[in-house]
């Protein structure tokens, strides 16, 4: 594949490329974000607590290392936990949204346009299988493993980590 070409292939698929200054440079560099959804209780895991896990994967999302993407449902449960009387006194309301709305400058929407289910036990989690399929997504990132990972269907490269491990494999 000619040089041009490889470039315009790369630059087509969201990877970031140094600018070239005077005609010159000696190869193209590419650097490839990891997408991940993030579960409502990581979000409020993260703004609750001092540090942690979670708080650094939301992070490392605002940082543009890891690629949040978000569908509708999803996006729904974070505005109505904004809403919600479980917050501590670690984060005030306006930084919450403003962790909420640099996580949406950050991320990505997805359409679904194709539904999972019945897969999961719980109803109410099936989107975000959907979300990652939909979207690509290397992991879904939830303190709610054990339901995720109890699917009747299964996808070979979707991972489904808690934090901890979201940091310790994708970094």
């Amino acid at each position: 594949m000619c040089g041009s070409r490889r470039l315009r292939a790369l630059q087509s698929c969201g990877a970031f490329l140094p600018s070239v200054e005077s005609g010159y440079y000696d190869g193209i560099y590419a650097i490839i974000i990891t997408v991940i959804v993030i579960d409502t209780n990581v979000f409020v895991a993260a703004l609750r607590s001092g540090g942690g896990a979670a708080r650094q994967v939301v992070r490392r999302a605002l940082e543009g290392r890891y690629r949040p993407i978000f569908s509708n449902a999803l996006w729904l449960e974070y505005e109505d936990l904004l809403g919600r009387q479980i917050w501590t006194e670690e984060t005030t309301d306006q930084e919450r949204r403003q962790v909420l709305a640099g996580l949406a400058a950050a991320g990505r929407w997805i359409k679904i346009y194709y539904g999972w289910r019945p897969n999961l036990a719980d109803e109410s989690d099936n989107h975000l299988i959907e979300l990652a399929v939909a979207g690509g997504a290397r992991a879904i990132v939830t303190h709610n493993v054990r339901h995720l990972r109890r699917g009747e269907l299964r996808w070979r490269d979707l991972l489904v980590l808690t934090p901890s491990e979201c940091l310790e494999r994708l970094t």
